[in-house]
């Protein structure tokens, strides 16, 4: 699974052909928390509030860009969370 960002030791990574919703995954050591893309609400996991509330930050400047890459199959590099 393809890392596409880090960021305050949060890595981001997606997965094409994965199961449904379109989501992406957030690993903060040993937690790991799967996002939908279109609502930004975590489905699954166990991510602390302060990294999680991190994750969301990034993906609703990066949304539209993953969405782009699931649909394209093509991954690239995103930029972090400033």
């Amino acid at each position: 699974m393809p890392e596409v960002a880090r960021f305050y030791g949060i890595i981001i990574k997606l997965f094409f052909g994965n199961h449904p919703p379109p989501h992406f995954h957030a690993v903060y050591g040993e937690f790991v928390g799967l996002f939908d893309i279109r609502t930004l609400e975590m489905f699954e996991g166990d991510l602390p509030s302060r990294a999680k509330n991190l994750v969301v930050e990034w993906a609703e400047q990066n949304k539209l860009e993953l969405l782009k890459m699931l649909d394209e199959q093509e991954f690239k590099k995103l930029p972090p969370l400033k």
